[in-house]
């Protein structure tokens, strides 16, 4: 199988994640894409790359340019699409873009591998509308959808009319293609616990609610941050996290950083409130799976999709949305502690990490076989 994958960010660590899936199925891959660093990879987790060129994070007319840009002047993405047996488009923008490098593959089938829905595509104004129609245009050429959440297709997918395709979920797991799956070692005792807040850093409200609990509660609780603040959310995280009080900025990481970040964690940050009540209610976060396969108790919401996962397999810290709950990180017991990473050590491995059978069956279902 020959594969064109067009995404929104040749840096991003999912992006890769999926090459590696590709590639462990036996697929033949090249990835072409926007970036949201000045350094341009050659590859992508040893698929070649073509760069589309540069976006902003949050910066949606600037986006919408660019892809116009590579639509007018699509030349590489139908080169890459030649002789392609599949063209997939992660996000919405990646999948009109997708659909324009059809034109040199007509027979290749259509991925949509939605990880995000944006505010647009849920509004009532005209730009909205706009986005909305040209959503639902695209959808009926689509002839698979990946997902990374239920909640996806139940709440919207299951809600569009011209899509006909079958929906695949695919959840945001840890990828163990060797060996055997993370083994977590026992944090130090606590107190103080450690909450780590790991991956996009792109909540302002939940820096606000992390630096508030750490200095109310005095050196009991205390906040690890590590992976790359949005610069459209964030002018000043370094400085924010350095004035406060029991928090530390660790830097950006890779995957093969996470057992060491993990390590002495004793929860994770499961909250997100980017996108608050639309997209962040339906995900299931890439922290979810990297946690619970290190060990990391998840504090998550009730209401949302994340929180419900949780409740499902009976474990991590959930809360109301009030977050009253939190206060009892200060005066947890070593016992209670000792309880809850019991419980996150009960999940089944088959729900957190992904391996080569997960790879094969999605080869499966991008061949129209599953």
């Amino acid at each position: 199988m020959k594969l064109l994958y067009i995404v929104h960010d040749l840096h991003n660590s999912a992006v890769i994640r999926r090459v590696q899936m590709f590639h462990a199925a036996g697929i033949d891959v090249t990835v072409a894409g926007f970036r949201r660093r000045d350094e341009v990879p050659a590859t992508v987790a040893g698929a070649p790359a073509i760069d589309l060129g540069r976006t902003q994070d949050a910066k949606f007319v600037q986006r919408v340019a660019a892809v116009l840009r590579n639509v007018a002047l699509p030349g590489r993405l139908l080169a890459a699409a030649r002789g392609c047996d599949v063209i997939v488009g992660r996000n919405l923008e990646a999948l009109a873009l997708a659909l324009r490098a059809r034109k040199a593959a007509p027979e290749a089938r259509m991925v949509y591998e939605c990880l995000d829905i944006h505010r647009l595509l849920l509004g009532s104004s005209k730009p909205a509308k706009l986005l909305q129609a040209i959503e639902a245009r695209m959808l009926a050429h689509v002839d698979l959808v990946l997902t990374s959440s239920p909640a996806f297709e139940r709440d919207y997918f299951a809600h569009r009319p011209t899509l006909r395709a079958p929906v695949m979920l695919l959840e945001n797991k840890l990828l163990v293609l060797e060996g055997a799956p993370p083994q977590p070692l026992a944090p130090p005792a606590g107190p103080p616990w450690v909450i780590a807040w790991f991956g996009m850093l792109r909540c302002a409200k939940t820096l606000d609610i992390l630096a508030a609990l750490a200095a109310k509660h005095g050196g009991a609780i205390e906040v690890h941050i590590a992976g790359r603040p949005s610069p459209a959310v964030f002018e000043d995280f370094e400085a924010r996290v350095a004035a406060a009080a029991h928090l530390r900025y660790l830097g950006p990481y890779t995957a093969a950083d996470l057992p060491r970040l993990y390590q002495p964690c004793h929860f994770a940050w499961a909250i997100d409130y980017f996108e608050e009540g639309l997209n962040s209610k339906w995900l299931l976060p890439n922290r979810l799976y990297e946690a619970t396969s290190f060990g990391a108790v998840p504090i998550a919401l009730h209401s949302v999709e994340t929180g419900k996962w949780l409740d499902a397999h009976r474990a991590g810290l959930t809360i109301d949305d009030d977050l009253a709950g939190l206060d009892a990180l200060g005066t947890l017991s070593p016992e209670r502690y000792a309880g809850l990473r019991e419980d996150v050590a009960a999940i089944p491995q088959a729900d957190l990490t992904a391996t080569i059978d997960d790879c094969r069956a999605l080869r499966a279902a991008l061949e129209g076989k599953a």
